[in-house]
C-alpha cells in the first residue's frame, strides 16, 4: 500500500516547512496553512481527485491518439481507416439476449416502460459500450507494440487499518479500506458491489478493511457500529456485518437477536454492548475518516486512492486493475 502524507500528495508541500506558513492573524492568534488544511480537508481531497481525473482523461486521449497515429503510419493508412478496420468493423450488433439483460437489470430505473419502448435506446447504449471496449482493447494491444510509460501519479491518502480483522490475504497487493455507516442506504446499496469485487479478484489480490463512520443524523448507526465491534470478540464480525447491512431494524433488541442468529453467545454479546466496550474504537475510526477527508458514506480508499460514494463495479475495477498492474511492474 502506498504510504504518502496527505499534505505532500494533495498540496505538494514539505512537511514541517510549508505547513507552518502563516495564512492569517486574528489578534494574538495565528492561523497557519496546516490549520486551514485540516478545516477543509474533505474539499481538498475532492478537488485533487477531480484534477487527477481530468488530467488522466486528457492523458489517455493523447496516448491513444499517438498510438493510432504510429500504427496507421506503420500500415500506410490514415487514422480514420485504422479505426474503421480495427474498431467499427469488429463491432457486432447486440442480440436479443443482451438487450433483455440490460432491460432486466434496469427495470427499477425504467419504471413502467416496456422493452419495446426502450429497445432502441438500449441498442444504442450497447453499441457505444462495444465501441469503447474495442477501442480500449486496441489501445492495450498497441501499448505492447509501442512501449508506453505513464508517470502521472494519482493522489493517495495514508489511512490506517483500524482494529477490525480484514477479509483477505494480509499480503494482497490491493487493500480497500471502506468507511461506512450501517444505517446509510447508500452503504447498503454498495454492499453487493463490494462483494462482487471480492469475488472477482479473490483474497490473494484484494483484501477489505472495514472502518466505522456513523453519521450524526443516523441515531442507530453508532450503536450498531459498537455492536459490530463486540462481534469481533467472538470471531463473528463479518457474519454480523452482513446481517447489519441487510437489516432494516437496528434497535437494541434487533442487534441482540441478530447476534444469536450468527451463532454468538448472546449473554456475552449483550454485556459487551451494555458496557460500550467499543465506543472509543468507533470514535477512532471516525477521527481517522475525517483526517483522510471523508465527509459522507460510503467512502473507499483503494491503496490510498479515494473512491467516494456507492460506485459501480467498473469504477472499482478501473482503480484495482491499475494498482495490480503497478504492483506487478514494481
Amino acid at each position: 500500500m502506498h504510504k504518502v502524507l496527505f499534505s505532500v500528495v494533495v498540496l505538494g508541500l514539505l512537511p514541517g516547512v510549508a505547513a507552518a506558513e502563516t495564512m492569517a492573524t486574528v489578534g494574538k492568534k495565528t492561523i497557519d496553512r496546516a490549520d486551514v488544511e485540516r478545516a477543509v480537508r474533505p474539499q481538498l481531497v475532492e478537488v485533487e481527485n477531480e484534477r487527477y481525473n481530468a488530467m488522466k482523461t486528457g492523458l489517455d486521449q493523447l496516448i491513444a491518439d499517438a498510438l493510432f497515429e504510429q500504427e496507421a503510419a506503420a500500415r500506410g493508412i490514415t487514422v480514420d481507416q485504422l479505426q474503421q478496420t480495427e474498431i467499427v468493423e469488429k463491432i457486432q450488433q447486440p442480440n436479443d439476449t443482451e438487450i433483455k439483460k440490460v432491460f432486466d437489470e434496469n427495470k427499477e430505473q425504467l419504471g413502467d416502460a416496456t422493452l419495446e419502448q426502450v429497445k432502441d435506446q438500449i441498442v444504442q447504449y450497447l453499441v457505444r459500450k462495444a465501441v469503447q471496449d474495442r477501442r480500449q482493447a486496441l489501445v492495450d494491444q498497441l501499448e505492447k507494440k509501442y512501449p508506453t510509460k505513464i508517470v502521472l501519479k494519482p493522489p493517495v491518502v495514508e489511512v490506517g487499518l483500524g482494529t477490525i480483522p480484514p477479509r483477505g490475504n494480509p499480503k494482497a497487493p490491493v487493500t480497500i479500506i471502506e468507511f461506512s455507516d450501517y444505517q446509510c442506504p447508500f452503504c447498503k446499496r454498495a454492499e453487493p458491489t463490494v462483494e462482487e469485487v471480492l469475488k472477482a479478484y479473490g483474497p490473494d489480490k484484494v483484501r477489505l478493511v472495514y472502518r466505522n463512520f456513523p453519521l450524526p443524523f443516523h441515531s442507530d448507526a453508532r450503536p450498531a457500529a459498537e455492536a459490530a465491534g463486540c462481534a469481533t470478540d467472538q470471531g463473528k464480525f463479518w457474519e454480523y456485518h452482513a446481517k447489519l447491512m441487510g437489516a432494516k431494524d437496528l434497535s437494541a433488541g434487533s442487534l441482540s437477536t441478530m447476534a444469536g442468529e450468527v451463532g454468538m453467545d448472546k449473554k456475552k454479546f449483550d454485556e459487551c454492548v451494555s458496557a460500550q466496550k467499543y465506543k472509543d474504537a468507533v470514535e477512532k475510526d471516525i477521527q481517522a475518516g475525517q483526517e483522510a477527508g471523508v465527509n459522507g458514506t460510503p467512502a473507499f480508499f483503494i491503496n490510498g486512492r479515494m473512491l467516494d460514494g456507492a460506485q459501480p463495479f467498473e469504477k472499482f475495477k478501473e482503480v484495482i486493475d491499475e494498482e495490480l498492474a503497478s504492483a506487478q511492474k514494481g
